[in-house]
C-alpha cells in the first residue's frame, strides 16, 4: 500500500500482548503495523460474513413465514 494512502493511530497494548507482538513480528520478518493490520483486516471479514448470514437466515425466516 502506496505511504501517502495509510492512516496513523495510537494503540495501547497491554505490556505482555505487545511483546508478544513484537516478538512475533520478528520472528516471521513482518512490522508490527502489519500484524495488526492483518489481524484487524480478518476480524472485520469475520464480522462480515456473520452479519451476511444472519441477514440471509432473517430473510429465508420472514419469507417462509
Amino acid at each position: 500500500m502506496a505511504e501517502s494512502t495509510r492512516k496513523q493511530t495510537t494503540v495501547y497494548f497491554e505490556p505482555s500482548l505487545h511483546r508478544a507482538l513484537r516478538l512475533k513480528a520478528a520472528e516471521i520478518d513482518r512490522s508490527v503495523s502489519e500484524l495488526v493490520n492483518e489481524a484487524v483486516r480478518e476480524a472485520l471479514a469475520e464480522d462480515a460474513e456473520a452479519l451476511a448470514a444472519f441477514e440471509a437466515l432473517k430473510k429465508g425466516l420472514i419469507q417462509n413465514s
